[in-house]
């Protein structure tokens, strides 16, 4: 069955963190739906590789039409968790129990949003601490899955364990 998937990107992503995952989840049948501040706008990766069409606004939807988030690393989590709207957007997923796929720093959000205690997850090595003081038990692994609903990878290097654990519980 084909899910629809939030994606909260803005500039400065890292960009095989978006694009191998959204072309994994695309390839799969699902819809892959990029939410910035502003729809339209082009959004280009840290690594200059690749640039990105919005495809709406963070106003423009709520949480409640989407099966699943999506949260690529590099900069962006840090970026968009400085507006209220994207953290409390994200914090939704967490309490409804609804998949949750973060890899390198998108857990940022997720802390930013409270939503991490008791949890078991992974993140970039930078956000360790951070990670351990929102209440995660952290878990040097490239890939983890808490309950099959948060799943969380380190780096780029664990993108294909990444795709194929959010692919598994996409096809729940």
């Amino acid at each position: 069955m084909s899910k629809k998937i939030a994606c909260l990107l803005t500039d400065m992503f890292e960009d095989s963190e978006y694009t191998e995952p959204a072309n994994a989840y695309r390839d799969a049948g699902h819809e892959v739906v990029t939410i910035e501040k502003e729809k339209g706008k082009i959004v280009t990766g840290k690594q200059g590789e690749a640039e990105v069409e919005i495809d709406t606004s963070i106003d423009e939807v709520q949480p409640e039409e989407f099966d699943a988030l999506f949260l690529p690393g590099g900069f962006s989590p840090d970026i968009l968790r400085g507006d209220e709207r994207f953290v409390w957007f994200a914090k939704h997923f967490m309490e409804q129990k609804k998949p949750v796929f973060a890899i390198c720093h998108g857990p940022q959000l997720l802390i930013t949003a409270k939503t991490l205690d008791g949890r078991t997850a992974t993140g970039f090595h930078s956000i360790k601490v951070d990670m351990e003081n929102a209440g995660v038990n952290y878990k040097d692994q490239e890939v983890v899955s808490c309950h099959d609903q948060l799943i969380t990878s380190r780096q780029p290097d664990d993108i294909p364990a990444f795709n194929k654990e959010s692919l598994r519980v996409l096809s729940q």
